[in-house]
């Protein structure tokens, strides 16, 4: 945690930073002497390029003699070697993005010389809009990186408000700013921090903005901690798409965080895998049996969901559960305590008692800091064209975990032909011909590759059940504890529709097989 008051020296401009020996370009004549014999001579060269130190047995060349045929030592560089591009085009503030130009505008081993133009990458980056959905302790580090890279105007949308828990790790935020909005104190922030820079904050949800909104934009990129939300913003941008409008299409760049896990993935809508596709990746946890939670507990949690589940509706010590009222979640973990005593499981706290009964994963702030990265990494290349980006051509998911060590694993998600928002086919549904209605509509929630929570179903030719509004929910409730098979006459083969208030565009079609 940084001080209370702000400092302006704390953050430093490109045009501060070290330049890194990797972009060092010496005139012909200068020479490098090992540091260990001149440490003075060696740090000023890396101040000053210019610098001559008085011998060395071996010079270094420029950069656009390493890119000639002309070889050190008389030793030609493979054929299939391809160097990085000697021409740097400067930004409107030469001096200022130095270092990043060396990167956006010049071409490197895998550019795509076809779309690539590095005299218009500066110019471009400047005057794209970028939007960020999540202002917590993803978007924090995303805004400050996206700005930090060039991007001046940029969007941020986010309801909540900023708690005093937030403090350890969201960096924008101080403690005289609890209970002001996060996306306004993140955008004001880094407003100050980096000059030129205009942020544009949204308190409000996603949801309340409509296509043409998302439209203006050329970049989404999520620090989102919600699976429905990102689920909303990957049907809503797939729908936008026009095959005819080549601004129709916007990529979607997605991160996301859990403890020491992470991963970012580059979506580009009906073209590679959607998040849809890949929603069986965030199954729902699996729930404890209440038989474990009942007699035989064998961790802290299962102590905690005891007294949560079973305790806590047998005692009734208040008349409703409030997860943020403190005196509630006291009487839980007082009762977790105990259950734990009488079994010798050790680890019950206040704070695990919080974490199991809100659900909350724990955040660590590296994690968000390399994810982040990633995802910033992802929009330079495809804002400037200097490198493939993830999802072109094949690998689209980046995976990282530092649990043990640092791993990263980058695969291609395969797009699903029976996607319900970028595929065009039924997905197979195998269910009991002897389950009722009721029975079809709990499991929609529980299924991997649904996860609806409010879903309506619609059979061809008529309405099974509709959750709302109130007067056709109470017309379809009678066919609830109907069978599926002899109760509504359904057969195998039959196409089913299920739609969930949460994603408004999409229609979840489903083919019934039965077994039994």
């Amino acid at each position: 945690m940084y001080p209370a008051g702000d400092r302006d020296d704390r953050w430093t401009e490109p045009q501060q930073l070290v330049q890194p020996l990797c972009n060092l370009t010496l005139e012909p004549a200068a020479v490098i002497t090992p540091p260990c014999h001149h440490t003075q001579q060696f740090e000023a060269i890396l101040c000053d390029p210019s610098h001559t130190p008085p011998s060395s047995p071996r010079p270094y060349k420029t950069a656009p003699e390493r890119n000639s045929s002309a070889s050190i030592e008389g030793t030609a560089p493979p054929n299939n070697t391809r160097m990085a591009s000697a021409e740097v085009y400067r930004a409107s503030e030469p001096a200022r993005w130095k270092y990043l130009d060396r990167i956006r505008t010049r071409a490197g081993p895998h550019t795509n010389a076809d779309i690539f133009d590095g005299s218009a990458v500066a110019d471009a980056m400047e005057n794209m809009k970028i939007l960020v959905i999540g202002a917590g302790g993803l978007g924090c580090e995303l805004l400050k990186n996206l700005a930090l890279s060039g991007f001046k105007d940029i969007h941020v949308i986010d309801m909540d408000t900023i708690d005093i828990s937030n403090l350890n790790r969201q960096f924008l935020f101080r403690q005289a700013d609890v209970g002001k909005f996060k996306a306004e104190v993140a955008a004001a922030f880094v407003e100050r921090r980096v000059r030129g820079v205009k942020i544009t904050p949204h308190n409000c949800k996603i949801q309340d903005f409509d296509e043409d909104f998302y439209m203006q934009f050329q970049l989404v990129v999520c620090g989102l901690d919600s699976i429905e939300a990102r689920r909303w913003i990957n049907a809503t941008l797939v729908n936008m798409v026009d095959e005819d409008v080549e601004d129709s299409y916007k990529p979607l760049i997605d991160g996301g965080t859990e403890g020491f896990k992470g991963q970012a993935r580059v979506i580009f809508p009906t073209i590679t895998s959607c998040i849809e596709c890949q929603l069986d990746m965030h199954a729902p946890r699996a729930a404890v049996p209440l038989c474990t939670l009942a007699s035989i507990p064998r961790q802290p949690e299962h102590c905690i969901e005891w007294a949560h589940v079973i305790a806590w509706d047998k005692e009734k010590p208040f008349p409703a559960l409030d997860k943020d009222e403190p005196a509630h979640i006291t009487w839980l973990y007082q009762k977790a305590l105990l259950r734990a005593r009488e079994f010798n499981i050790p680890g019950v706290t206040y704070s695990l008692t919080q974490g199991v009964v809100k659900n909350i994963i724990p955040a660590i702030a590296a994690t968000n800091s390399v994810i982040a990265a990633a995802c910033c990494n992802e929009a330079l290349k495809i804002a400037s064209n200097c490198a493939p980006s993830l999802g072109y051509p094949d690998n689209n998911y980046m995976m990282y975990s530092g649990n043990d060590s640092i791993y990263t694993y980058t695969f291609k998600h395969e797009k699903k032909d029976d996607c319900p928002v970028c595929g065009n086919l039924a997905r197979e549904l195998v269910v009991d011909p002897k389950w009722t209605l009721r029975e079809l509509v709990d499991s929609f929630a529980a299924r991997p590759e649904a996860q609806l929570k409010k879903p309506s179903v619609r059979a061809e030719g008529k309405t099974l059940y509709m959750q709302s509004p109130a007067s056709l929910e109470e017309q379809t409730r009678g066919n609830l504890d109907k069978t599926l098979d002899e109760g509504l006459g359904l057969a195998i083969g039959d196409e089913i529709g299920v739609t969930d208030p949460a994603f408004a565009t999409v229609s979840f079609k489903f083919r019934l097989k039965f077994e039994k």
